[in-house]
């Protein structure tokens, strides 16, 4: 195989294999060929005790802007969990919105891909405030595995953020509800007057 797809295979860049080669560090046999593309004479297939390489996805998110610093530090943790599970990591995504907003762009344009196995998140709630089991059913249908790094409930900070969000959100719809209440009455009682004269 040629040498970037060595490094795809491996979960590494490819000017790091490309320096492997230059050392001599990579266990199998390689070539240069004349165009100056580099082989490794590597199949994993006929390794023994070969395992598919599990091509991890990984999802981090905080509520506010004010958290992008956790944002970091989170990605770090869920790459290191993943690395160490021996994943080969494909996606790093990283997004600030609230685990109740169902439109976030970087969480939908990740769901659409086909090309992982597993989506990491650190808590339960990265992924969604409500509703993760059947987000879980409905990737395990499309043959992705959803693993939650940490079981342990998330903070109180973004639990109250979520609790105004909500509070907020219902609000806006129960005096949006009242207002388009009195818009129709307004026009009934316009069509009825109109059609008195």
């Amino acid at each position: 195989m040629k040498l970037s797809d060595y490094a795809k295979f491996m979960g590494i860049a490819y000017h790091t294999a490309w320096k492997h080669y230059k050392n001599g560090l990579i266990p199998y046999p390689t070539r240069q060929l004349p165009s100056g593309a580099v082989i490794v004479d590597f199949d994993p297939k006929n390794e023994p005790g070969y395992k598919k390489h599990t091509k991890a996805a990984i999802y981090a998110r905080v509520s506010s802007a004010e958290n992008r610093k956790n944002l970091e530090s989170q990605s770090e943790r869920l790459s290191r969990y993943s690395e160490a599970k021996g994943y080969q990591i494909i996606h790093v995504v990283k997004e600030v919105g609230s685990g109740l907003n169902d439109n976030r762009k970087k969480l939908e344009k990740l769901l659409k891909r086909d090309d992982f196995d597993v989506l990491v998140v650190e808590h339960k709630d990265s992924l969604s405030r409500f509703g993760t089991n059947y987000m879980d059913l409905l990737l395990s249908r499309l043959g992705i595995r959803l693993e939650i790094m940490n079981m342990a409930e998330n903070g109180r900070d973004e639990l109250m953020t979520d609790l105004v969000a909500i509070i907020t959100s219902f609000s806006a719809r129960l005096y949006g509800q009242r207002r388009a209440k009195r818009k129709t009455e307004k026009i009934i009682a316009e069509l009825e007057s109109e059609t008195e004269d």
